[in-house]
């Protein structure tokens, strides 16, 4: 038996690369123990024991970003951390550490290193955080999402996606889709969306441009999300909802995408050949430029600023996109062939190769990769 502990959490971003990894890792052999280290405050507290995992949790404990009482607790709780990482490895007998960056994955990746465990990473975004920066200079096998992201020895394997997105089949599944949101089959879908919260210049500009965009003859489908500030403009083919319960189907009506570049929601656009409108969010590090920029480089998507996007954007470079469905469907083309539907399998082939790797290092934990491993 082979037991798996994925580190990550804190956003949606960390958890649901993870909780794809898990669920596939349990399908290919039900009898791998899969565990995933978090902590009790971020999402992974509520979404991985929904799924079935086990979560095991330790306390966040920030990186200090400036000389203060919290900076001069830090280095104690940081070994304090290690070390509840390090007994966690040896109680369960943990023969890989996969991790998605986050607060959590840093004592992980150092509590295995030091105990000789073989690390996996998985690196969503363009722009990689502190977690796996470190990591990444000793791990066994590194995934990114993205190309060009400066991590050493590094492979490109995409991102790995949800199973209903992995699959999704957009053409016999369109007429149940375009029948569940009210939509119109002759006409073609612009869907507008900004995540689960929503974003606001999004949801704002869609709203004023909403009668330029549906004399195109396109109708939208407009998912503002929770905490929208804008009213439904009532107009016909103009549908708007707080959020779709199956996003999949979303997907499956969508011929063009107006929506932030979070690094899920590129990959997800590009794997099933959406092109795109990318908005990035403007607060951060400025990762979400990054997300996008290979599929606008490809020829598959459009990136314009937040600020930028404005009604009168939508009028001089929107709408003639709308009027023009050849470069729609050229898009579309070129956002499919950077895109990856296969990324959960393709990094679970680098866990994999980690794991030969540490018993090859530790011929006492088991037999070759994916095999049942036995316990000293």
């Amino acid at each position: 038996m082979t037991t798996f502990l994925l580190a990550g959490g804190g956003t949606a971003g960390h958890v649901n690369p993870l909780l794809a990894v898990a669920d596939r890792l349990r399908e290919r052999d039900p009898s791998a123990r899969v565990l995933v280290l978090g902590t009790r405050e971020g999402l992974e507290s509520r979404l991985v024991p929904a799924r079935g995992y086990d979560l095991l949790t330790i306390d966040k404990v920030p990186f200090p970003r400036r000389p203060n009482a919290a900076a001069a607790r830090f280095p104690a709780r940081f070994r304090r951390s290690i070390g509840e990482v390090g007994e966690i490895l040896a109680r369960e007998h943990v023969d890989a550490v996969v991790g998605f960056g986050g607060y959590v994955s840093t004592p992980a990746y150092l509590a295995a290193r030091r105990a000789g465990i073989p690390v996996a990473i998985h690196e969503a975004n363009a722009r990689p955080g502190l977690a796996n920066r470190l990591g990444a200079r000793f791990a066994a096998a590194t995934g990114v999402a993205f190309e060009g992201t400066p991590l050493p020895r590094s492979r490109v394997v995409g991102m790995p996606l949800r199973r209903e997105i992995e699959t999704l089949d957009r053409e016999s599944v369109r007429a149940e889709a375009l029948g569940a949101f009210g939509l119109d089959p002759a006409r073609p879908v612009l869907l507008a969306t900004g995540g689960s919260l929503g974003a606001r210049r999004i949801n704002r500009t869609m709203v004023d441009a909403a009668a330029a965009i549906l004399a195109t003859g396109w109708q939208v489908l407009h998912l503002t999300g929770a905490k929208s500030e804008v009213a439904d403009p009532a107009l016909d083919g103009y549908r708007m909802l707080e959020y779709a319960d199956r996003m999949d189907l979303a997907l499956a009506v969508a011929d063009l995408a107006v929506s932030r570049a979070g690094a899920a929601t590129v990959s997800e656009l590009a794997a099933l050949g959406i092109p795109a409108v990318y908005v990035p969010y403007p607060v951060g590090n400025g990762e979400q430029r990054f997300n996008a920029a290979g599929v606008v480089a490809a020829g598959g998507g459009i990136l314009v600023d937040d600020a930028a996007f404005t009604p009168e954007w939508v009028a001089a470079e929107l709408v003639p996109l709308l009027s023009d469905r050849d470069r729609v469907r050229s898009m579309a083309a070129a956002a499919a062939a950077v895109g990856f539907r296969d990324g959960t399998d393709r990094f679970i082939a680098l866990v994999d190769e980690a794991l030969a790797a540490g018993r090859t290092a530790r011929p006492g934990r088991g037999g070759a990769a994916g095999g049942p491993a036995e316990h000293a």
